[in-house]
């Protein structure tokens, strides 16, 4: 026994010192929909159901709980993700304001001319205040002041986790969700249609 124990520890420790094997690199998908949230608000509640639920539906969404691991660089994962996205839904919360990085997320979403799908959770659209703590320079703060202006004034959805009905709300959600990726798409199609004929019409 004490032979084969020593035998499998030999073994293993001869794998560990190979040489790693060549990793392929794989591109990621693009994500459909960008889930901006305030983690100690919401993480546990509407933004992990609300993944789970357009995930069943075979939609592609990206949370930094499921789709980041220790290790990985704030920035380096979730700008592009941003930049990749085709929608985005930002859950505004209680301290949603106090997060230099729900800020960020959402002024690089505005920044960026993508449609946005506001969810109000526990609170009113005027009650979205930035405050500066000094960590944000003026051009930033400028910055996170005009994307929750932008959001304020964009139709969206509200919800009160205490009396709210989180089956239906979730519906709701969905549905907005959809009905705004479906006129991207439609969007998308004409644009290139419109584009093919123009060049077309340059050949001739």
């Amino acid at each position: 026994m004490q032979q084969r124990c020593s035998s499998s520890a030999k073994n293993l420790l001869r794998k560990i010192l190979q040489p790693p094997t060549p990793i392929k690199a794989t591109t990621r998908p693009h994500c459909d929909i960008f889930i901006n949230h305030r983690g100690i608000d919401t993480k546990r509640s509407i933004a992990e159901l609300l993944y789970d639920h357009v995930l069943r539906m075979g939609l592609r969404p990206f949370l930094d709980s499921r789709d980041m691991k220790p290790g990985d660089r704030l920035f380096e994962k979730i700008n592009p993700a941003i930049g990749n996205c085709k929608l985005g839904v930002a859950i505004f919360s209680p301290h949603y304001c106090d997060s230099y990085f729900c800020l960020h997320e959402l002024a690089l979403l505005m920044e960026s001319q993508k449609r946005v799908i506001p969810i109000f959770c526990d609170m009113k659209p005027s009650q979205l205040q930035v405050k500066d703590y000094g960590i944000s320079s003026q051009k930033q703060l400028q910055g996170f002041i005009w994307a929750i202006e932008e959001a304020k004034y964009t139709v969206g959805l509200t919800f009160d986790t205490s009396t709210g009905d989180w089956s239906n709300f979730l519906n709701k959600v969905t549905d907005a969700i959809i009905k705004n990726l479906v006129e991207l798409e439609e969007e998308n199609s004409s644009s290139k249609k419109s584009s093919y004929i123009v060049r077309g019409s340059r050949r001739r």
